[in-house]
């Protein structure tokens, strides 16, 4: 999974990138100071591997894992080179979702750029910025396709649904309300690869004063909140300098940070939950005494194809199935005890998966 931040200047995007990452993208209290784009790649914490790992006594841990790609704070008209947002935009066309950090907290000593914060009006210049990037893919996009529509049914075809899409993007409306009318459209729309087309986590940043009760009592986020609602986003709150110092802990030392903050998640633990659950994913597990690793897919996926994640050859040859689940197998202490209690299901193709689900793939190629 590749996540993309994006945020005007100084709302704690790149706080948010180093204390997530822990790769120390440069920090500062003025704008663009992130000046090429960071990339970070975090393991997904799961208990689940470490137990299990702990019956095979596996050699290796593989988590699933997510790329974070943080680029410059974007402002207004980031999209025609104002500041230094433009160049980057092109590096977040790629991801699977978007992580946009909000301000949701007053301080005199950081600036604002539009000097006070509300919420709503950031979110909406930025996404403004972004509509001006699709805007101009679709430009560019239209000028090819309309040269050969006049001899090409299907060029021509896309030329009228560009001309809809535009309009829609026009009106301050966002690529991924508009609505494609078949399955042609559809392959058009994809390949376009809008940024405003992407699902979107608001990450509400907050003072600390604010974390405890989950933003409860935040107007800010509230706001916040009300405007995810009709975006059908999902939003979580963090404050990004209480995780950056808890990127210096180690893991015992963080459990004993957070329960004094009365908070059950790290940032990170709420942003994967978050992102999850707006992109549908699931993660079922592979066990033995070389590895044992999470693999991330689709919610629905059928047992072929989540043997695909592994190699194309287990898909290919795909003859069944062994699965059981990850909480039966350490109540079974072994693999033996579960199939002996019936627990172990011998799946064929349309089996669907399930997340948490321990599978043995048997393939012949």
């Amino acid at each position: 999974m590749k996540l993309g931040i994006v945020g005007l200047p100084n709302v704690g995007k790149s706080t948010l990138f180093n204390s997530l990452t822990k790769a120390g993208a440069e920090s500062a209290n003025y704008p663009f100071c992130t000046i090429d784009p960071n990339i970070g790649v975090v393991a997904v914490p799961d208990e689940r591997l470490d137990l299990l790992a702990k019956l095979y006594n596996s050699e290796k841990i593989t988590p699933a894992v997510i790329e974070f790609v943080d680029i410059a704070g974007l402002v207004k008209g980031a999209s025609k080179g104002e500041g230094l947002g433009n160049q980057f935009l092109a590096n977040i066309r790629e991801v699977d979702a978007i992580v946009h950090v909000v301000r949701c907290f007053d301080n005199s000593n950081i600036i604002h750029v539009d000097g006070f914060v509300d919420p709503v009006r950031d979110i909406e210049t930025i996404n403004l910025e972004l509509i001006f990037s699709d805007l101009e893919i679709l430009e560019r996009r239209y000028a090819k396709a309309v040269k050969v529509a006049r001899n090409d049914k299907m060029y021509a075809k896309e030329c009228a649904m560009i001309e809809r899409l535009k309009a829609h993007l026009e009106q301050g409306k966002m690529a991924k309300t508009f609505e494609c009318e078949d399955d042609d459209e559809t392959t058009f729309f994809v390949s376009y690869n809008l940024l405003t087309a992407k699902p979107t986590i608001f990450a509400a940043n907050v003072n600390e004063d604010s974390l405890a009760d989950d933003g409860a009592s935040n107007d800010y986020v509230k706001a916040v909140r009300e405007y995810a609602a009709k975006e059908e986003s999902e939003v979580f709150v963090i404050c990004a300098q209480i995780e950056q110092e808890m990127a210096e802990l180690e893991d015992d030392e963080k459990a004993m940070f957070l329960e004094e903050l009365g908070i059950e998640k790290s940032g990170l633990e709420k942003l994967i939950t978050a992102s999850y659950s707006l992109l549908g994913l699931i993660s079922y597990l592979t066990a033995g005494p070389t590895e044992t690793r999470a693999w991330t897919i689709q919610k629905g996926t059928k047992a072929p194809q989540a043997a695909g994640k592994i190699h194309s050859d287990f898909e290919r040859g795909f003859i069944k199935a062994e699965v059981v689940n990850y909480q039966n197998l350490l109540d079974c202490g072994t693999y033996a005890g579960a199939k002996e209690k019936g627990l172990v299901g011998i799946e064929g193709k349309d089996y669907v998966v399930k997340d948490g689900d321990v599978i043995l793939f048997r393939f012949n190629v």
